[in-house]
């Protein structure tokens, strides 16, 4: 089966964009990218900032942990900030490469409009990231100049040897802390004060590469994602559309980094965007009822911290319209509890780095649990089976693939095929399946599923009962090799309280699934391990504790 929102053009799924190769009619459905063409503000990602700041100067347009800004007050400050940039870097061209540390304030929203009027090419990498993998994604993105917090200089000078490209550090803001070792190290705000506040001309080439992404790299180095001002102009737009978002939005982001998402779509239609990167639920509630948030943005660890919060009850933001989560699977439980508490949609989507984010929304009117739902608009989605790569019909599961507007220009020095196959259709690595009216259900990684007897067996699924037990707080499982079935199931296991009895952890999961599913091996651990974006590093965690099972 494949897919989209709904069927209007039977030979075209969006505008300028044929239905995918290969798809009869009785399988393809579309929705036309022109039903949102209106929200896209111009051929680059800088334009959006600079149409909001026509259509609503004095609105606040960023606040933070820094400060906050209305949004003339972010388009000048931006416009300087690109002049500041081309004085560090220079012209615009290959190589033309800014690395901005992703921390979650007003520093980056600036650093990342700013190379975009610059005309230069922004290079997004996590603040956390240590040595070794900062060095690989500065060294395979080229870039001349990063712009990173106080806590990041020492780590990009243990580097800086195997950098020949970088020129240029810049500190994204000053802290005492560190003022001994960086009080020669320009501040970006230091340099954007200084600068004209007029941007240097920049090609209106809605093509060009605007930024670049790292993949996650659970499965090897990370590849280095191009995304054109157009994949990035047209998401922000579907995005924004498939979550409802208008100027009078108030948007709550409190994730622990700045993802391009919520910040573009938040411009894309001159909404306000409050920053709360803090692990402490309570606070981010608080500060969503102080704003008055509309919409309110988290990963599912955290979300999952905060329906189990024990002042839960006198929490509340009356002006709340939907919860949203992304990054991996929403538990149920916790969709449940939220949106129970809440009395608003708790939902979640779908997308990858490739994918300028998002392919997939679920519906805030008639939200599904477990259902990242339909394609946002443009967007076509099929299921695949894993061995002959035919596609499959509803209900049947297999890899997902995905194509639209927002599907990348290609992985940096890779040759194409490696990222798109014929007729357009990027892999995603993803195992799901669609039901009857085209809703997305992931089910897992291909990387993490397993077989026992030749079933195919997802860990997210027996994690997901396992969460629905009431004395586990956190799980994680893999596989554990069998003599006899290949692969079993091993579950790691954070319980509540004392008392808990793992026996009965186990036959509570057992007696809802089927054999191939049961639950062979639990130990009982004091916490998961998580990267940054709450994501169970499963493999790492499967090697260390099959390590300690091995006979000595």
């Amino acid at each position: 089966m494949t897919y989209a929102m709904e069927e209007t053009d039977p030979e075209h799924g969006r505008a300028g964009n044929p239905r995918p190769a290969g798809e009869g009619d009785s399988t393809a459905t579309g929705a036309p990218l022109e039903t949102i063409d209106h929200l896209v503000g111009g051929p680059r990602i800088d334009d959006l900032l600079r149409r909001a700041a026509r259509r609503a100067p004095g609105r606040l347009a960023l606040s933070g942990p820094s400060g906050a800004l209305t949004y003339a007050a972010l388009d000048e400050r931006v416009t300087r900030c690109a002049a500041a940039l081309r004085t560090l870097i220079g012209e615009p061209g290959p190589g033309a490469v800014v690395g901005i540390a992703a921390a979650l304030d007003l520093p980056f929203a600036l650093a990342y409009f700013g190379a975009a009027r610059a005309g230069l090419v922004s290079a997004m990498f996590n603040p956390l990231l240590r040595e070794e993998r900062l060095a690989h994604v500065l060294t395979s993105s080229g870039a001349r100049a990063v712009i990173v917090p106080p806590a990041m200089y020492a780590r990009i000078q243990a580097v800086r040897p195997a950098l020949p490209a970088l020129r240029t550090v810049v500190l994204t803001h000053r802290e005492a802390e560190y003022e001994e070792t960086t009080r020669r190290i320009p501040a970006l705000d230091e340099l954007v004060d200084r600068a004209a506040p007029v941007a240097p001309p920049a090609a209106s080439d809605a093509g060009a590469v605007a930024n670049l992404q790292f993949t996650s790299g659970t499965t090897g180095a990370p590849k280095t994602v191009q995304l054109t001002h157009r994949n990035l102009t047209v998401n922000a737009a579907q995005t924004a559309h498939a979550h409802r978002l208008t100027e009078h939005s108030i948007l709550l982001n409190n994730l622990p980094s700045f993802h391009l998402m919520h910040l573009n779509i938040a411009v894309t239609v001159a909404a306000t965007h409050v920053l709360c990167p803090g692990d402490d639920g309570e606070q981010a509630v608080r500060t969503a009822a102080r704003h008055g948030a509309t919409h309110f943005y988290s990963l599912p660890v955290r979300l999952s911290r905060l329906a189990a919060h024990p002042r839960l009850a006198g929490l509340s933001v009356p002006t709340l319209k939907a919860v949203l989560s992304g990054g991996s699977a929403l538990p149920a439980r916790t969709a449940d509890l939220l949106g129970g508490h809440f009395r608003v949609p708790v939902v979640q989507g779908y997308g990858l780095a490739e994918t300028s984010p998002s392919t997939h929304f679920d519906s805030l009117d008639h939200p599904v649990t477990g259902s990242s739902g339909p394609p946002v608009p443009g967007t076509w989605c099929r299921i695949v089976d894993l061995d002959t790569r035919a596609v499959l019909p509803v209900g049947e599961r297999g890899e997902i693939q995905v194509t639209g507007p927002q599907l990348m220009k290609g992985y940096l020095s890779r040759p194409p095929e490696e990222a798109v196959e014929p007729g357009g259709w990027f892999s995603t690595g993803d195992i799901g399946y669609a039901d009857a009216d085209g809703r997305l259900f992931v089910v897992d990684r291909v990387k993490d599923v397993f077989k026992c007897d030749n079933w195919l067996v997802s860990p997210l699924e027996i994690e997901h009962v396992l969460l629905r037990s009431p004395d586990v707080a956190d799980c994680a499982v893999f596989d554990h090799p069998d003599e006899y079935s290949g692969a079993v199931a091993h579950a790691l296991v954070v319980l509540k309280g004392s008392g808990a009895d793992p026996t009965a952890v186990t036959r509570f999961v057992n007696d809802q699934l089927p054999y191939y599913q049961h639950i062979r091996y639990l130990d009982v651990v004091e916490r998961i391990p998580r990267s940054p974006t709450g994501k169970i590093q499963r493999r790492e965690l499967r090697d260390a504790t099959l390590t300690r099972h091995a006979p000595d």
